[in-house]
């Protein structure tokens, strides 16, 4: 049979390759369910496999039939988005590295190229070049799109891994009835600062404290954007009903916040820890006794 008249029979390359993985999805999906990708993530059924297997391959059938085997934009991947790079990104969480997802994905591409190949013999070969050269954009871009979806469950994971550090490294203290504290400790940025002023807001209200004291002891250098963060922390802390005391400004901070013309005026202030504490302790009528070496002590 003429080149030309293959063409009229079959459509495009891409479109032979799409009737391709309909005839044969079945065998398919079963050599792609003993695949690493497929294995590794549907332990339980290898049955489950072949089905994610099946959808996977009507999925790409669909964008080779419009001919956008290049783009991985294509209606038929939305699909795939949702099943295979649903997979890559459990690999991902799993520990792979992208490389390793890049790998598991190019794995799938010789058993469909094999059942290819072996389904057009009588083809001329210039249309079985064309042919599996169609199957190996299909499957590049395939690669692409599972390969983007694990990058960016990779940054989610990293995104929320940073939050739960953020929330480890700043603990809500009850020093005391109606008394809660939170030693900050490293370098403030916004992300940190907003977790501070809900972390201290939540305690407020779930210890119904009256005084919340914010130390800052341990943070190293305070400019213009962290002292506004603590302006908004006092201010939201007094909108609940509780006292903020800001303790821990060593000479070094102060000296900045006198530099930057910032005006702390308004903010309850203590040189430490303790000395916000027994503020707080004595605002509550609570009497502080020092005890001396000798075992006595004095009101």
């Amino acid at each position: 049979m003429p080149e030309h008249e293959s063409v009229e029979k079959h459509g495009s390359p891409a479109q032979e390759v799409g009737d391709f993985l309909r005839r044969r999805g079945e065998q398919v999906a079963q050599r792609w369910a003993d695949e690493p990708l497929f294995r590794t993530v549907f332990t339980v059924s290898r049955d489950e496999a072949v089905e994610a297997g099946k959808i996977v391959v009507e999925a790409l059938a669909q964008v080779a039939d419009t001919n956008q085997v290049h783009d991985p934009d294509a209606a038929g991947f939305t699909v795939v988005r949702e099943q295979l790079s649903r997979m890559g990104a459990a690999r991902s969480r799993a520990g792979f590295t992208t490389a390793q997802v890049s790998n598991d994905v190019n794995a799938l591409r010789p058993p469909v190229e094999n059942l290819l190949l072996a389904d057009l013999p009588d083809a001329s070969a210039d249309r079985v070049r064309e042919c599996t050269t169609a199957l190996t954009v299909l499957m590049g871009t395939l690669r692409l799109v599972v390969l983007e979806t694990a990058l960016s469950e990779g940054q989610a994971l990293i995104e929320r891994q940073r939050l739960q550090l953020l929330e480890v490294a700043t603990p809500v203290i009850k020093l005391w009835d109606g008394i809660v504290a939170v030693p900050l400790i490293g370098t403030l940025d916004s992300a940190r600062s907003q977790v501070v002023m809900e972390s201290l807001l939540e305690a407020v209200v779930e210890q119904r404290a009256r005084f919340a004291i914010l130390d800052i002891t341990g943070v190293p250098t305070v400019d213009s954007l962290v002292a506004q963060h603590l302006m908004k922390t006092v201010a939201a802390t007094r909108l609940m009903g509780a006292e903020c005391v800001v303790s821990g400004i060593r000479p070094a901070i102060a000296q900045t916040i006198v530099h930057l013309g910032l005006d702390l005026g308004t903010v309850l202030t203590r040189a430490s820890l303790a000395d916000a504490l027994a503020y707080a302790l004595h605002e509550l009528g609570a009497d502080i006794i020092n005890a001396t070496p000798g075992g006595a002590g004095s009101r």
